[in-house]
């Protein structure tokens, strides 16, 4: 069996610029050491608030993304760990993001890139294929390089297929986050096309929480062309577990090198601020954090930390580091592979670096649209609806915890675990010669250079 992440899940949040000024304001300052009685983190305006406020934060009841699921209402007087606030932002069924998506954009023509000329040309042909559509459309290699980049995944697992179970088991494949369905056409138009008895012992299965998603990548099967697909409108995570891909923010004290979890608390008039406490008392962050201790990872926001007690000493320093995103809810997904496909073998793509992230350690990208231009921003903390987010992801570091969550051995010692480079992969498995441009340019090898691929 084999599990697939086409592209990478954008972790979108939706949220409204004018409402979340006090968040902006408070936002950047790194303040005081958490204390058992004092985890409000103040900002350059603390004096605008005043102490019944300070209180108040502290008495909001404590709310999880599920708790808000029922709501049709964004959260108030409350407070949530930052990875439920970005999962509420993202899939509340009544305002996220990803719930209000209605379709996912496609490329309607194949690009012959043999007849182009250069790499400029391939870029005209795509303005004009794009002509008139939002700035917000990602393009993916799924689309961009249709069907080749299909074709290179398809081929890759097939091989290892061929290597390790046929002929006396399946092959069974499940799609995380199928977008139009163009990814499972490709796949299964090559596997019926040149292993055709491949094909009779193939079963496709899409999870996708998105319900007009799903009811898109119906419309692809109806011609029956490929009976032998299966879509499941759920969350992979609500198999003991969570949905999507958030993150949570953590902060350590520059003295003691204690770790603080990051917390959203939204005010009467939905206006955020950051709380911190200590880690302990969320046990999927301190089991991340067990776990990467043993990869022997030193976290960047550490590398200054003889350079910033000289500063605290002279009263210039932060008390606490700068911030650092942590993928729980990827690491959340580890525990799912290992609990219900204790067998699997996975193709996971994503990009590893991205551009005008915000303050952080593996940030994400934070934008909005205002009048068809994306609009940067600075903080992830407003309101539910109106903005979309990006992580990259430590492939490095991911594959060390793959191996210890998914595969129980030390960090490091299976070399059929790799990280591998979008050109890489492609140059690999990838049939380059058609995607290849008379003067040699090659854009599915040039286009995604921010990209890698865990492969196992």
């Amino acid at each position: 069996m084999h599990l697939l992440r086409r592209r990478p899940l954008p972790h979108y949040l939706r949220c409204h610029i004018t409402r979340a000024s006090t968040a902006l304001l408070s936002y950047r300052r790194i303040g005081t050491r958490p204390t058992a009685g004092d985890t409000l983190r103040p900002g350059f305006f603390t004096p605008f608030f005043s102490s019944s406020d300070e209180v108040s934060h502290h008495t909001y009841a404590r709310k999880t993304a599920k708790d808000m699921a029922t709501s049709s209402s964004i959260p108030t007087r409350a407070k949530m760990l930052v990875r439920d606030f970005i999962d509420n932002s993202l899939h509340n069924p009544h305002y996220g993001s990803l719930s209000k998506k209605a379709v996912d954009p496609s490329v309607r023509e194949h690009f012959d890139f043999m007849e182009m000329y250069d790499q400029l040309d391939f870029l005209r042909q795509l303005e004009r294929v794009y002509k008139g559509a939002a700035q917000r459309i990602w393009h993916t290699p799924t689309e961009l390089f249709k069907p080749w980049y299909g074709y290179a995944i398809a081929k890759y697992m097939v091989a290892e297929y061929k290597l390790n179970l046929y002929p006396h088991k399946d092959l069974i494949i499940y799609e995380i986050g199928a977008g139009n369905g163009t990814l499972m056409l490709n796949i299964l138009n090559y596997i019926q096309t040149y292993e055709p008895s491949v094909f009779k012992r193939t079963q496709y299965n899409i999870i996708e929480i998105s319900e007009s998603l799903a009811k898109q990548q119906g419309e692809k099967l109806v011609n029956g062309q490929h009976d032998c697909v299966q879509i499941i409108n759920q969350s992979i995570f609500e198999w003991d577990a969570y949905d999507t891909f958030a993150h949570d923010l953590i902060r350590y004290d520059m003295e003691t090198l204690q770790p603080y979890q990051g917390l959203v608390s939204v005010d009467s008039s939905g206006n955020c601020r950051e709380m911190y406490e200590q880690v302990g008392g969320d046990a999927l962050i301190h089991k991340y954090l067990s776990t990467r201790k043993q990869t022997h990872y030193r976290s960047p926001v550490l590398s200054s930390r003889l350079w910033n007690r000289l500063l605290r000493s002279l009263q210039m320093g932060p008390k606490l580091t700068r911030p650092e995103y942590i993928p729980t809810k990827l690491f959340q997904l580890l525990g799912t592979l290992k609990d219900h496909f204790p067998n699997h073998r996975l193709v996971l793509s994503a990009f590893s670096t991205l551009p005008d992230t915000i303050d952080g350690v593996d940030a994400p990208v934070v934008q909005t649209r205002y009048k068809n231009r994306i609009v940067p921003c600075s903080t992830y903390m407003v309101q539910p609806g109106w903005f979309e987010a990006l992580f990259p992801t430590n492939f490095e570091l991911l594959r060390e915890m793959y191996l210890l969550s998914c595969r129980i051995t030390t960090a490091g010692n299976n070399r059929n675990v790799k990280v591998l480079t979008h050109r890489e992969f492609c140059e690999r498995y990838g049939e380059v010669e058609f995607t290849t441009t008379r003067s040699g340019d090659n854009p599915m090898l040039t286009f995604h250079e921010n990209m890698k691929m865990l492969i196992t």
